[in-house]
């Protein structure tokens, strides 16, 4: 079979770099004087290097990688609005892309006739947009707003119609970035039944850009990870999805300050840290298991509590209820939460210390906190089971 039949874009070694202005040149006479010195008024940022891969027709293809990776250079590089300095792109049918949301749109235009003129800068005729005016102002369900001017829609109303256009504009190839969310519950639910329908649909490829893993997983039949202008991983959904989680998830060396200590430490308290043991992905059937790991500059009577975080909310509170030690020193205490408890998704451990009275165990002093940069994030994947579930784990002395 001819390989034309069956790609839908082949990109071969891609490269793709920006000038970065350093200074700025009062007039002629100062950059030709910066000339002659050898002095560059730029620095050179090189975005893509060499990448390279194959998208088959019918494909729903993700795209993931941290903020600056490069991949939306990428993409707009496939949808021709920059150009490479080296390497090829083939494509082998038409292409929509939806990069930026409302490009193309005139506010000074009524919605009818900024889908005409949206469907125009795609490559459409009029007789091909009035073929699929109908589909778009349905999907978008704005019939009694289309023939007021853009400038008094609402944001909601401009995001529906921009998504609406995109994708049933009826080309071969769909470009998407980060615009899964879009719209309010509802639009987004139909969005969501939109994609789960045409993930089957054979005839029409999807290159999707995002940073929702569920994403990835639940519509991408194929997926690459891109990180500093290079492929690190092109296969399976999953694999991508969980490499990424493990890229995103490296600890931080920053540490926000409040005068010359980090958030949460002091000079009692010189370090508080959670030390990720188990994968950053897990299956439901895999235990969590962390180290806490603190130092005290004097003695000091404490306890340990933790917190596993999900959206922002508490949903794991446990705590070692009584002294694991209060010498002074560095420390370091195991925890092993059970697994089949937690539902799929994301999710952070936090771990504070606490001073006690020990005529009074109910009292407690907060001296010391992981903070953002100390606490760690992990992932569960295809838990079938769990919710917030009273489940304690298992605290060990961890001897180093």
């Amino acid at each position: 079979m001819n390989s034309k039949t069956t790609t839908a874009i082949k990109v071969a070694n891609l490269h793709k770099s920006f000038r970065l202005p350093k200074e700025k040149s009062t007039g002629v006479k100062q950059s030709l004087v910066n000339l002659s010195r050898g002095i560059k008024g730029y620095s050179e940022q090189k975005v893509l290097k060499g990448v390279s891969f194959e998208v088959k027709k019918g494909d729903f293809f993700g795209i993931v990688g941290r903020n600056g990776s490069g991949k939306s250079t990428l993409l707009k590089l496939l949808a021709g609005i920059y150009e490479a300095e080296k390497g090829s792109i083939e494509t082998n049918g038409s292409l929509v892309p939806f990069i930026e949301l409302g490009v193309g749109f005139n506010p000074e235009l009524t919605g009818r006739e900024n889908v005409y003129l949206n469907g125009a800068l795609l490559g459409f005729s009029r007789q091909e947009i009035s073929a699929m005016y109908d589909d778009i102002v349905d999907f978008a369900e704005l019939h009694d707003f289309m023939d007021q001017k853009l400038k008094n829609y609402s944001s909601g109303m401009m995001v529906r119609l921009a998504f609406s256009v995109a994708i049933k504009a009826r080309g071969d190839i769909l470009i998407l970035d980060e615009v899964l969310a879009v719209g309010d519950g509802a639009f987004q639910r139909k969005c969501n039944e939109y994609f789960e329908k045409i993930k089957k649909d054979k005839t029409t490829t999807v290159i999707l850009v995002t940073h929702s893993m569920d994403n990835v997983r639940d519509y991408c039949t194929k997926a690459l990870l891109i990180n500093n202008g290079k492929i690190i991983i092109n296969g399976t959904p999953d694999a991508v999805a969980n490499q990424y989680l493990r890229l995103n998830y490296e600890p931080s060396s920053q540490d926000n300050k409040i005068g010359q200590h980090p958030i949460g430490l002091s000079e009692l308290v010189k370090d508080m840290r959670v030390e990720l043991i188990s994968d950053v992905v897990l299956k439901d059937t895999d235990s969590l298991t962390f180290d806490v790991v603190y130092e005290l500059s004097e003695d000091t009577p404490c306890f340990i509590g933790i917190s596993i975080m999900r959206s922002g909310i508490s949903i794991v509170e446990q705590t070692t209820i009584t002294a694991p030690t209060f010498k002074k020193g560095r420390h370091s205490f195991r925890y092993k939460f059970p697994p089949g408890v937690l539902l799929s998704g994301d999710y952070q451990v936090r771990a504070s210390l606490f001073e006690y009275d020990k005529d009074d165990l109910k009292q407690r002093k907060l001296i010391g906190f992981s903070g953002d940069t100390r606490s760690r994030s992990f992932s569960i994947a295809g838990a079938k089971m769990g919710g917030f579930i009273a489940t304690r784990g298992e605290w060990s002395k961890n001897v180093k």
